[in-house]
């Protein structure tokens, strides 16, 4: 489905979600971003302190996938939300930032290295 869907769509859906229960009022700009950090603090509750083999256990055990799929849909939830609010373009943004990050970590020194970007 998520090649049947644009970002708009998403956006759209969660405005209207939004505005039908008046939410307008409780999302300005800090409170999202507490949201997104709220939610994938959530997200990662699930992970703290597995190994590989564990995290492989959970993401295949049905009931655990699950939740872990609803925390990281509220993760989105939120960054639809705040960049709908903000007038933000998340495709522009991610294509923009993603030229940034390709100037920043060149594939010759970067590919398999987990180096900090200023040891590149």
């Amino acid at each position: 489905m998520d090649s049947e869907i644009t970002i708009k769509e998403l956006k759209s859906k969660v405005k209207e979600f939004c505005e039908e229960r008046d939410w307008d009022q409780f999302h300005n700009a800090k409170d999202l971003a507490i949201g997104i950090s709220t939610e994938a603090s959530e997200l990662l509750e699930h992970f703290r302190w597995k190994n590989e083999n564990e995290i492989k256990e959970i993401m295949g055990d049905k009931q655990k996938k699950e939740e872990i799929e609803h925390e990281l849909v509220d993760v989105l939830y939120f960054v639809l939300r705040f960049a709908q609010k903000n007038n933000i373009d998340l495709s522009d943004s991610l294509e923009r930032k993603m030229n940034i990050n390709n100037n920043k970590y060149p594939v010759e020194k970067s590919k398999g290295s987990n180096k900090k970007y200023t040891e590149l």
